[in-house]
Order: structure tokens, then sequence, then C-alpha cells
């Protein structure tokens, strides 16, 4: 389940791709998928020791081309152990909500990001995030938890201010909106509540059978409450 759309991005083979806060790798995935030299980064290195068995696994079934690389790396997000514009293309999915410091882990996504790359930012949507803070403490109120609700243009303003030039942005995850909110209201943890469980099939049984009827109603349902945002940025050319 993908929340960047790889289509924006110009992903391909030899491109060189940092995923930062990849979590279990999803988007990691999907450009070492389409031939990238990617690295997947995260401060969770039991997240990455499983990254990284995919990713052999992904190799030795022959899921990727070749010459495609793949490494993970275990840092902090607020120091990025790489030069300045290392990056053809930058990916932070979901991670900036979680972090207090979020004007220094953009200074960081911008610093390594290669003058004329792509830099993707997803975070949770305010209207769907709001209604789950509303619903549940537990929710966010924890370690590690969500410590803000952006707007989309207060993001998107604290990225151009860094001199990154906007795009461009979608939302995504309309069907699990709802599944969210039927979560804060019976208990985050309760995953054994009967209209979880049933919200959960559904969830499942469309991510690996897309009909129609659901991605249909997901593609129409998402400038209403899709759960996340995407921004997209480029780096000028001529940016030092």
């Amino acid at each position: 389940m993908l929340t960047v759309d790889f289509d924006h991005l110009g992903v391909g083979p030899g491109s060189r791709v940092i995923d930062v806060g990849c979590g279990a790798g999803r988007h990691s995935f999907e450009a070492y998928r389409r031939g990238a030299d990617i690295v997947a980064f995260d401060q969770n290195a039991e997240d990455l020791a499983e990254v990284a068995v995919m990713f052999e696994a992904m190799a030795a079934e022959s899921q990727v081309p070749d010459y495609a690389k793949a490494e993970t790396v275990c840092g902090d997000a607020l120091e990025l152990p790489y030069g300045d514009g290392e990056f053809d293309v930058v990916i932070a999915s979901e991670i900036l909500e979680h972090v207090p410091r979020d004007t220094q882990a953009i200074a960081e996504l911008t610093r390594v990001l290669k003058p004329g790359g792509a830099l993707a930012v997803t975070v949770p949507r305010w209207l769907p995030e709001r209604i789950c803070w509303a619903l549940s403490d537990e929710y966010h109120a924890n370690e590690g938890g969500h410590v803000r609700i952006y707007r989309a243009d207060e993001l998107r303003d604290k990225i151009t201010a860094r001199g990154l030039r906007y795009r461009d942005q979608d939302f995504a995850h309309a069907l699990h909106a709802p599944y969210w909110w039927l979560k804060c209201a019976v208990g985050v943890r309760n995953d054994d509540h009967p209209l979880v469980r049933a919200y959960h099939r559904m969830l499942v049984w469309d991510m690996m059978s897309a009909p129609t009827l659901t991605r249909t109603a997901e593609r129409l349902l998402n400038p209403l409450v899709g759960k996340s945002v995407a921004l997209y940025f480029t780096k000028p050319a001529d940016a030092r």
C-alpha cells in the first residue's frame, strides 16, 4: 500500500533514492523494483532487519533488476549521515508528524537532495487526523506518537522556505480513515472488536484483490477524506 505516487518522482534505473523513516519498507521496496539504488533509513533497527531480509528475498526471486542496489541504514533523521546533494529522490512518508523538531528534519531532507531532484513528503491529513485526536488520546499521546496535526499549506510553506519548489499534492487512503476512526472509538489496541476485525478484513481484501468497486470509491473519496496528503517538490537545478 503506497502513499507516495512514484509516477511523480521519476524513479527508475540508476536513481539514487533515500526513504527516510522507511518503517516496514513499502516505499523502499517499490523503488528497488523500479531499479533504483535505494537506502532504507530508519531509527528502528528491528524494522530495518526485516526490510533487509525482504531486500534479499526480492533479489533472490528476481523481482528486481540485477543492477539495482539496496541497503538499510540505522540513524537519526535530524542528522542524516550523507553529504549535500547525494540523492536524486528523497521520500519522507508519515514521519514528520512524529518529529518535535520538524524544521530540522526538513532542513536535512532538503540538504541531501540533489539540485534538480524530487522530494515527496506525506503526513496525515488535517480533518481525518483531527477526528482521531478528538476520539482518542491514546491514538497520539504516547511515546513516539503524533506530536502535531499539519495543514497542507502549513507544511508546504515550511518546505518551500528551504528553497524547494512546490509541484503538486494528492490524497490517499480514504478507505482507511473510517477504520482509524472506528479504532479510536472502541480503543486503539482493541483489534478483537467485531467491527474492527470486519473492517480490517475488508481492507486486506481490497489490498489483495484491488476490485474495481473499492478502487473507484477510494479514488472518488480521496479528495474528501483521504487519510494522508502527499506533497511533491523539486530542488532548483541551480540550488546550492
